[in-house]
């Protein structure tokens, strides 16, 4: 019915773009190829990039650097799929026990867990590294202070633990509105016909929910492969190609190397990416309509409730301790020697620091506001005006979702180091890159929104005469404002506390707050680190919060009673799209 309607606006919209001026029409051509022009050289250009220097090195075809990763680096590889694999399938367990805790049990106190999963996703993703070595360290307080051991907190293990828990949070809220998704009457249906609580978990509600488990664990095993900070800081001699990517980079600047290595990191996010959609497209789990917590719960076996209640609160408890941990950490005088408090770190914080933490702000800020208009723009384009190759613009602005960051990285170095695109070490490539690196997430935002309103009523303000700009100004921007608002906080969020690109290509003068923080835990200074991490974290909290409130009190009757709910259900309806 809405591809229809789309046609039938299209058709009319040609037929009244014939009213407009030249200057309209040349000003919305403009705009059409400034925008196309920006995803091929921001997104496009860095991918051939890398795949070109990866096999074409000193002027002759080379591919001996994958022959060297098959060879003589083979165990990175499969240290690679091995940390993956293992950290999916606990973080994809943690995730789907939480989420049952919070559709199907009787617990009390979900609200609380919601509200902790929702805070966990605006931290930068090692710091839950940085709170592990200052809880069971060699000089932990936990391990070494209460117990008196002096354990080894490095190795695989203590990745797969870390990246478990980091990924906890983003496995529950997904599998939360798959869940919710499901038809309750069917899984009453079971009860009713003599099945247990945990009979109708394992033959009604989980397999209905599997294409949506299924999509969660291929998601974080994308985020896994591609984490090199927590191998960094927690693996010890344990080293992964993302790692060794970096390193080359970074330490070697053996560009063919890290080229060839990110390429067969994007190799399996690509198949995983591929298969992802096909499941996004066939499937019809997530559910369209916004249930709040506690509705239409079936009853479970006490057993099963204590166990959801065992795993939920030991995820919380775990939670709150990291948070406490990293917020004593920023005061205590020397952390494992002596816990009394101090300014002594905060006082570290020198101009140059400071500056670091304030262009962290004013890049996210800029990422945050430009991103969004650029990805609401990209909808518009490719969900109303449907020109030409709009498919293909809606798959190259959705390709950074699965692109590995250090890929992107490498990327931007190899295709913005020359002349006459030599942006490298400047603000300005940071800030695209994080613009087109968060760029899917306001495109699906604008499309899930534009999707649901009527193009008719476009249509009615063409036919009293408003032109395509008006109708730009007047109507879409008010209806997709919600969808900005989600664009803008994700895409600050992920400038304040990402690194996984940028790293690449900040330059010694213009560090920011995550690249300080990663360079004080690399080098011990855990008091420094836990500074910049609160400061992440308060200065991240304040500006979502700001912005939550400016969607709520214009909606407070619909938002008011379960804003996290909703803010949760758009994300569902973006990662449909996606």
């Amino acid at each position: 019915m809405l591809k229809n309607g789309n046609k039938d606006l299209a058709t009319r919209y040609s037929g009244v773009s014939k009213l407009d001026t030249p200057f309209h029409n040349f000003f919305r051509i403009a705009i059409y190829l400034l925008v196309i022009s920006g995803l091929l050289i921001f997104i496009l250009w860095p991918i051939v990039a890398v795949l070109f220097e990866s096999v074409y090195y000193n002027g002759i075809l080379d591919l001996s650097n994958y022959k060297q990763i098959f060879t003589e680096n083979r165990q990175l590889l499969i240290n690679s799929l091995f940390i993956a694999l293992l950290s999916t399938l606990l973080a994809v367990f943690l995730g789907l026990c939480i989420a049952l805790f919070i559709t199907h049990s009787n617990n009390r106190g979900k609200r609380v867990v919601f509200s902790i999963l929702l805070l966990t996703m605006i931290s930068p993703p090692f710091v839950s590294s940085l709170a592990y070595i200052m809880l069971f360290g060699k000089r932990g307080i936990i391990t070494y202070k209460l117990l008196g051991l002096s354990v080894n907190p490095y190795g695989w293990h203590g990745i797969v633990l870390m990246q478990s828990i980091g990924f906890t949070s983003l496995a529950a809220l997904l599998i939360i509105g798959v869940l919710r998704g499901i038809d309750r009457s069917l899984e009453q249906a079971s009860m009713d016909l003599g099945a247990s609580s945990f009979q109708t978990l394992m033959k009604v509600t989980i397999p209905l929910a599997k294409p949506g488990i299924i999509a969660t664990v291929l998601l974080v095993f994308i985020r896994s492969l591609s984490d090199f900070g927590t191998p960094i800081i927690i693996g010890g001699g344990f080293s992964v190609l993302a790692t060794e990517a970096y390193l080359n980079v970074i330490g070697l600047y053996n560009m063919p190397k890290a080229a060839a290595m990110s390429t067969l990191l994007l190799l399996p996010a690509l198949v995983i990416f591929i298969v992802y959609r096909f499941i996004m497209g066939k499937s019809q789990f997530f559910s369209t309509k916004t249930v709040s917590l506690g509705d239409r719960e079936i009853k479970l076996s006490r057993w099963i409730n204590i166990f959801l209640a065992v795993i939920t609160w030991s995820f919380v408890i775990l939670m709150v301790l990291k948070y406490l941990t990293i917020f004593y950490g920023a005061f205590a005088k020397t952390w494992g020697v002596d816990f009394s408090l101090s300014l002594r770190h905060v006082k570290a914080l020198n101009i140059r620091r400071l500056n670091s933490f304030v262009r962290s702000l004013k890049y996210s800020l800029i990422a945050g506001l430009l991103g969004s208009a650029v990805g609401i723009l990209i909808s518009y384009i490719t969900e109303r005006k449907k020109i030409i190759g709009w498919q293909m613009i809606d798959f190259i602005a959705t390709l950074p979702f699965m692109i590995p960051g250090t890929f992107f990285g490498i990327g931007y170095i190899l295709a913005f180091h020359d002349y006459p695109l030599a942006f490298t070490g400047t603000a300005f490539i940071v800030v695209v890159n994080c613009i087109y690196r968060q760029l899917p997430i306001g495109t699906k935002a604008g499309t899930a929104v534009l999707s649901q309103l009527n193009p008719e009523l476009e249509y009615s303000a063409m036919d009293l005469g408003a032109r395509e700009l008006h109708v730009l100004k007047d109507i879409i921007m008010p209806a997709v404002k919600p969808a900005f608002l989600v664009s803008f906080i994700n895409t600050f969020t992920a400038t304040m506390t990402t690194i996984g690109a940028i790293i690449f290509l900040v330059s010694p003068e213009s560090k920011v707050a995550t690249v300080e923080m990663f360079d004080a835990i690399k080098n011990g200074d855990i008091g420094l680190g836990a500074v910049f991490a609160n400061l992440i974290i308060i200065s991240v909290l304040i500006i979502n919060i700001s912005f939550s409130w400016l969607v709520l009190k214009k909606k407070k009757n619909s938002y008011s009673s379960n804003g996290g709910t909703q803010y949760v259900s758009t994300i569902e309806t973006i990662n449909q799209r996606v």
